[in-house]
């Protein structure tokens, strides 16, 4: 079975390089803007709808009207004519799930990025480096190799708010490893205050990296908005401010590797729900401990690690009872409370722990959905 994995590394490009970079990234912007535009345009007047041929047919002609869209990797522009197509497929079929209208790509975005196409050996690891179409070998921090095995499909260079440049490589890899018997089994309710709860009893008690910076945050968030807009000093603020957002989420990203591959090598299959924790954040007042804990962003992370040792992450739908639902008996108790952390059974009375009530209904659930 064929499976995708992405290795990233930071890159450090000389000066040359870094100004073809921001050429690319301009260049990107551009083809994107200016497409999305035609079709728009296209839709409006006689209600035709452009495809991505169509377009790119065109890209040769506006290339020969503009020469400064031939200086950066042509494999670019055309990976951004593929995203452009992608969003909008993804509108159309996302009406049910509110995916939004593609929107024109601003100059203004802190996080600049393109994707350029591997044809050929033209993409590969050299020494303390990355060769890369027309920047040559970009020095990078090599962190890991790729496996022999893997094949290179693409790559993603990037820039980040603070000003940090990054490479990730995605590739492509036979993943011939068997399907797991389960042995062991885990599930895990979310918890607010501690990240999950799991059916054994124990609290992750992932600390809150957000809570610890927050007042520093806040304090140059205030320095930065005094600031004239455009001046040096709103420069530098501004990548101060970002350096500090990236730390909070560096130390996070960390932690959650970090705990997500320890749970990965000891169970066979890990349950969870499927919750929407965006709307979560929005609806309940709880927006900052619940993006603080990322536990999305955590799902996926045990999601491709239990995938590549042959194990299974199973998915709960959201509206099983698991907090309402006694675990002895299977009574549900309708009048439980968001605030209730604690009850008692209606139908055997025994008292309950509602986080490790509903881990523990949880699992239950996983294991009888493998069966």
């Amino acid at each position: 079975m064929l499976r995708n994995k992405a290795f990233k590394y930071r890159l450090y490009p000389n000066r040359a390089q870094e100004e073809l970079i921001q050429k690319t990234f301009g260049c990107v912007r551009y083809v994107y803007n200016h497409f999305l535009e035609e079709r728009i345009t296209a839709y409006k007047e006689n209600g035709e709808n452009r495809t991505f041929f169509q377009q790119n047919k065109s890209l040769t002609g506006l290339k020969q009207e503009n020469d400064w869209l031939r200086e950066p990797d042509k494999n670019a522009l055309q990976c951004a004519l593929r995203d452009l197509n992608s969003a909008y497929q993804n509108f159309f079929r996302g009406f049910k799930t509110g995916t939004g209208f593609p929107k024109f790509k601003s100059k203004k975005n802190d996080r600049k990025s393109y994707s350029t196409a591997a044809n050929g050996n033209q993409i590969r690891i050299e020494g303390n480096g990355i060769k890369l179409p027309k920047l040559g070998i970009v020095k990078a921090k090599i962190s890991r190799n790729i496996p022999e095995g893997n094949r290179i499909l693409s790559a993603t260079i990037s820039q980040n708010g603070s000003g940090k440049y990054f490479i990730s490589v995605l590739t492509e890899y036979e993943n011939d490893i068997p399907e797991r018997e389960i042995e062991t089994a885990l599930g895990l309710d979310y918890s607010s205050p501690h990240l999950y709860v799991d059916s054994e009893g124990n609290e992750a008690d992932m600390p809150h990296f957000y809570r610890k910076w927050e007042r520093r945050l806040a304090r140059e968030q205030r320095r930065l908005s005094k600031m004239v807009k455009g001046s040096n000093n709103h420069r530098k603020q501004k990548i101060r401010v970002a350096r500090m957002y990236e730390k909070v989420r560096n130390c996070r990203e960390d932690w959650q590797h970090k705990e997500s591959t320890r749970l990965a090598n000891k169970y066979d299959l890990i349950a969870v729900e499927d919750i929407n924790y965006q709307d979560m954040a929005q609806g309940l007042k709880l927006a900052k401990s619940t993006n603080d804990n990322a536990f999305g962003q955590f799902r996926t992370f045990l999601a491709y690690k239990l995938a590549e040792r042959g194990k299974k992450l199973v998915m709960i739908d959201k509206w099983f009872p698991s907090s309402k639902m006694c675990r002895h008996c299977g009574a549900v108790n309708s009048e439980l409370k968001l605030s209730d952390r604690e009850w008692d059974c209606p139908g055997c009375g025994v008292h309950l722990l509602r986080d490790v009530n509903a881990a523990i209904n949880i699992k239950a659930e996983g294991l009888k959905n493998t069966v």
